[in-house]
């Protein structure tokens, strides 16, 4: 067990003990922030999920240092009287609940407001009514559109970093039209903040708002039926993965020139254990977590993917290792998008002292050759099933 007694956060005051209510625990961001609090701090985990597979690995060894430390309670969040008891129990309740892939916002739109919004409602209400500090998992998407996207190609200022970088305290959230469902999700993740907010302001909640650019890393869902969803389309990186693993052209939406940047998820990581750990740096405060000098092309991306593969699969790229799609071929109707999205990383900075290490290639060495070794096999077994007649 991680010493107490050794540990102090940024202000060199000791780190108290934590038990903290996580929703979403057996999740992509989940999985790896349970491994960081078990392997590193003396925290408990209440454990919140319908699914524990990505953290069984914590919960089935009792020999283990953390062994007591963590408690996975199988649950769904949209109907359950058990959860407003947890949060009771614990210090912190850290909120990763979300339907958070793109498909689905065309969709499922009512699914993906209801989960984003309706959803999350209980668990501001049972924070702010109890006294206990929430740290709130939102999205980049809230941004929308960036300034810049809405002047013309050529022209200088879309250029000026003024019309692009995207600031949590400054930048407008801006939308497309109604009829653009892709929007679904960005407008109930808003309104849950605003919400969050509200509460601080009116009812004195503690609050840490956390916008995720793109994290990316080992276990992240990619294979539709086998650690993701069997329908829908997930989001891009995890896409070109499972194109890349199954020897498909990687589809290219719209030519794929939107720009987006990607962090690794162990920085990523290291920035929530410094909201956890620092509640007097972090109440009160929305943090973009991104990389911004990890920025490519969607199409850039397509390649750099395919190089990378090629080198830990040992398998020669294809041919044509891309073909160009509509967007409403790929999504269906009502598919809108940003142009670019790079964060400003001045708050998470000054606040937490944070800065991301790992550059694109080696996020996408690692990212890859976990697929490659973990999942090789079950894609293979999963193509090679007889279609029913």
């Amino acid at each position: 067990m991680a010493s107490v007694a050794n540990r102090v956060d940024l202000d060199g005051n000791p780190i108290k003990r934590f038990t903290i209510c996580m929703i979403g625990a057996g999740g992509f961001i989940g999985s790896h922030l349970c491994e960081k609090l078990m392997a590193e701090t003396p925290h408990t985990v209440l454990a919140v999920d319908v699914y524990s597979d990505k953290i069984q690995h914590l919960l089935e060894a009792p020999s283990l240092p953390w062994a007591g430390r963590i408690h996975f309670h199988r649950l769904n969040i949209k109907n359950d009287s058990r959860l407003e008891g947890l949060i009771k129990m614990a210090d912190l309740t850290i909120n990763l609940a979300a339907i958070c892939t793109p498909a689905d916002y065309n969709t499922r739109p009512l699914d993906t407001i209801y989960s984003n919004f309706i959803d999350a409602l209980p668990v501001v209400k049972y924070c702010s009514e109890n006294n206990k500090r929430l740290i709130h998992f939102s999205t980049c998407e809230v941004y929308g559109k960036t300034i810049g996207s809405f002047l013309p190609k050529d022209h200088p200022l879309r250029q000026d970093p003024a019309y692009y970088v995207l600031k949590e305290d400054a930048s407008p959230c801006i939308f497309g039209p109604i009829e653009k469902q892709r929007w679904s999700y960005a407008c109930a993740k808003q309104l849950i903040e605003r919400l969050i907010y509200a509460e601080g302001a009116e009812n004195g909640l503690e609050f840490t708002i956390v916008r995720p650019f793109n994290w990316i890393g080992p276990r992240m869902d990619f294979i539709p039926g086998i650690d993701g969803p069997s329908e829908g389309v997930p989001r891009v990186l995890a896409c070109f993965s499972n194109n890349l693993l199954r020897g498909e052209p990687l589809k290219l939406v719209d030519g794929g020139q939107s720009q987006r940047t990607f962090v690794f998820i162990k920085d990523a990581i290291e920035a929530v254990l410094l909201m956890i750990e620092n509640p007097a740096r972090a109440n009160g405060h929305i943090f973009n977590v991104g990389n911004p000098n990890n920025e490519v092309t969607v199409r850039q991306l397509a390649e750099m993917m395919t190089k990378v593969y090629s080198k830990v699969s040992g398998e020669p790229p294809l041919e044509s290792p891309t073909i160009d799609v509509s967007s409403k071929e790929f999504y269906g109707e009502g598919y809108d998008d940003s142009d670019k999205r790079i964060p400003d990383m001045t708050i998470i900075n000054k606040q937490l002292g944070w800065n991301p290490k790992t550059s694109i290639w080696d996020l996408l060495e690692s990212t890859l050759t976990y697929q490659h070794q973990t999942y090789a096999e079950a894609i293979k077994n999963v193509t090679s099933k007889p279609v029913a007649n």
